[in-house]
């Protein structure tokens, strides 16, 4: 999967799937399950291109020995996405590393990101440099949309992605069908399209959307984009309101966050929807843009409060009901590629 970034006068964030049915997958890692230091499995040298890939591992011939470098590249991956930091292919970690994410090096020096707390932003703090409150215009490429989806239901979606952040801070966002003009211009499109980030059919990236003041917001037509998964029945399906709401946090500048129920986290699986703000994401945006004067924290400190119990709920699961989640994802996977 090519997934490697241009040097860009701004920063690009790019939302990827597990398995990428086209090229090499991602879920075959999964046969690493327990490895630790001092073995020698074969393909580990592809595992280690992955974390490469992701930042974590220099350039170097990789062998498929696991060395102390790729322990320490292994640990750092852990620290980063939140995980048990155990230095092993344990459950948790092959787990991650075959799910969704973000395709951006969590390294990389043309991204690096200013961690605060669990949010982050991408290098030099950008924003959109504009009096309070901003104002902010978007539109649709006329010429790049998906026709099975109803306009007016993906008007829809992306005014409340956009709702859900100018509720929390002094940005207001304005739909116009003046394209050329519009500060944000999302599209849907395929394979190259010319920004050096192309697309790669279904389940491979996701979307796109670049730092401030850049505005540009791209999405594979590839995938399988859904409005309602009660009538949508796809296994690929991909929720629309979600990776909008996600990639509207980059549009604003916020980078990738570790904490796993964040809108920011890097992750969304098929068939999963997650639109609401949590406090993370919030204390991220207001840092760069200030309160909204009627937002309020009660509610959302509330409702962390149960998603943080529900984590600890689910840390607490034994290894054999992760493991199941990690067989049911890989006979989806693995079915993807029989139909291919």
């Amino acid at each position: 999967m090519n997934v490697l970034l241009a040097i860009l006068p701004d920063s690009v964030t790019v939302l990827t799937a597990a398995s990428d049915v086209h090229n090499a997958t991602w879920h075959d890692f999964s046969r690493f399950l327990d490895a630790g230091k001092g073995s020698l499995v074969s393909g580990m040298s592809e595992l280690k291109n992955y974390f490469h890939r992701f930042g974590y591992l220099p350039n170097s011939n990789f062998t498929d020995f696991f060395d102390t470098e790729f322990e320490s590249a292994l640990t750092l991956y852990q620290s980063k996405l939140s995980l048990p930091v155990t230095g092993k292919l344990d459950t948790d970690t092959i787990s991650a590393i075959i799910s969704p994410r973000c395709g951006v090096s969590d390294m990389s020096q043309h991204t690096a990101l200013h961690a605060t707390r669990h949010f982050a932003y991408f290098y030099g703090k950008p924003r959109w440099a504009r009096p309070s409150p901003v104002s902010l215009t978007y539109a649709f490429s006329p010429n790049h949309m998906v026709s099975y989806l109803n306009p007016s239901d993906v008007r829809d979606i992306f005014h409340r992605a956009f709702s859900r952040w100018s509720a929390v801070i002094p940005v207001n966002f304005t739909e116009t069908d003046d394209y050329a003009s519009a500060d944000i211009k999302i599209g849907f499109y395929r394979g190259d399209h010319g920004d050096g980030e192309p697309f790669d059919g279904v389940l491979g990236v996701l979307g796109h959307a670049f730092s401030p003041e850049n505005g540009r917001f791209h999405l594979d037509a590839a995938e399988s984009w859904a409005i309602d998964f009660k009538t949508d029945k796809s296994k690929v399906a991909i929720d629309l309101e979600s990776v909008a709401t996600h990639e509207i946090g980059h549009v604003l500048g916020l980078a990738h966050a570790s904490v796993k129920e964040a809108v920011m986290y890097p992750s969304l699986s098929p068939r999963t929807k997650k639109v609401d703000l949590k406090i993370d994401d919030v204390e991220g945006v207001q840092a760069l843009y200030g309160s909204n004067p009627n937002f309020k924290f009660g509610s959302l400190q509330s409702e962390n409060s149960h998603n943080q119990a529900v984590s600890l709920k689910s840390r607490s699961s034994s290894k054999w009901s992760i493991l199941l989640t990690l067989t049911t994802t890989l006979v989806l996977l693995l079915g993807l590629n029989l139909a291919t």
